[in-house]
């Protein structure tokens, strides 16, 4: 009887920690957007009404709605978990999203940030900018930010993507944010590349998001083992 308790005991002990493992498996998920086609004709955008600005631009602004890098990429693609995640809560970080006004154009274009996670809203230039938050889950805003160097900071409630941010001064000026209930998304970058890291074992649907061309989604299975997944967007 004595042995077989140490049995059961043993055998329970060997289920727990195979069990712990199993959760604690984690990995990266990596990949690039690919563009197939021919990139959009550049219409450079007249400054002329902010003299400021046109003293940054002179020739105009080019417009940053379809960035296709020099290798046959996508920039300001946003990648994320769609599905796979129900059930699961992760804390909002404390560390806050920068979000700049800079050169009369928003910086970052695209970017992720979770619910409730602090938004640093700051005008680096010498004029006046507008800051005209649209998410339809979440309260919008509407901030006039006339001194450069002011700083606010503001957040979002609920899950949304994506929520757009516009300038009511300077129309060519926007931005989407990616608003999650998890830290699992990414933005692709200069050589079209993006990294999802630390994402729990499980199976999950990605998607990648375009201002121009849309979405697209894959599944992936995640264990041990980094994943890729590429996407490829059509003109």
């Amino acid at each position: 009887m004595r042995n077989k308790k140490h049995f059961f005991a043993f055998i329970l002990s060997v289920m727990a920690v195979s069990f712990l493992a199993g959760s604690a498996l984690a990995a990266n998920v990596t990949g690039k957007i690919a563009f197939d086609g021919v990139a959009p004709a550049v219409e450079m955008i007249k400054a002329d009404a902010d003299p400021r600005c046109k003293a940054v631009h002179p020739t105009g602004i080019t417009p940053d709605q379809v960035i296709v890098n020099s290798n046959n990429t996508l920039k300001n693609v946003f990648v994320y978990v769609k599905t796979g995640l129900e059930g699961k809560k992760f804390d909002a970080p404390k560390e806050a999203v920068k979000f700049d006004q800079h050169g009369c154009q928003y910086n970052p274009k695209v970017f992720g940030i979770q619910t409730n996670q602090p938004l640093e809203i700051m005008n680096s230039d010498d004029t006046l900018h507008n800051v005209h938050a649209l998410p339809t889950a979440s309260q919008s805003f509407n901030l006039g930010m006339p001194i450069k160097g002011m700083k606010l900071k503001k957040s979002f409630a609920k899950p949304e993507v994506m929520v757009k941010i516009k300038c009511e001064v300077h129309p060519w000026m926007s931005a989407y944010a990616g608003v999650l209930d998890h830290p699992f998304f990414a933005v692709s970058g200069d050589d079209g590349s993006f990294t999802i890291k630390g994402l729990p074992a499980g199976k999950y649907t990605i998607e990648a998001w375009h201002e121009k061309y849309g979405t697209q989604t894959q599944e992936i299975t995640v264990a041990d083992q980094d994943q890729t997944a590429d996407f490829t967007f059509k003109a």
